[in-house]
């Protein structure tokens, strides 16, 4: 299960709690799709203890769409420097 818990101060922090799977990412997106345009988003991924593939990818997206990933866990830095290495080949 994820917990997701909503800051915001300027820029808006979701913390991720829990296990995140494919189901918890469209909740998520709806949650970006209802912040005001231009705000800063970040993902603070501290408590975040499992992931699968799609999170990696959504993640990886995330960044790219200037999201920041904040608290990153090494394994998932992996995942993710992985998957970017494989997609630019």
């Amino acid at each position: 299960m994820l917990k997701i818990t909503r800051v915001a101060n300027g820029e808006v922090v979701f913390k991720l709690s829990g296990r995140m799977d494919v189901e918890s990412l469209a909740e998520l997106k709806t949650l970006f799709s209802v912040e005001a345009s231009g705000r800063r988003i970040v993902l603070d991924l501290k408590d975040l203890t499992v992931v699968d593939q799609d999170v990696v990818s959504f993640l990886r997206r995330c960044e790219a769409d200037s999201i920041t990933l904040k608290n990153c866990p090494a394994y998932i830095r992996e995942w993710i420097t992985r998957e970017r290495k494989t997609r630019e080949m």
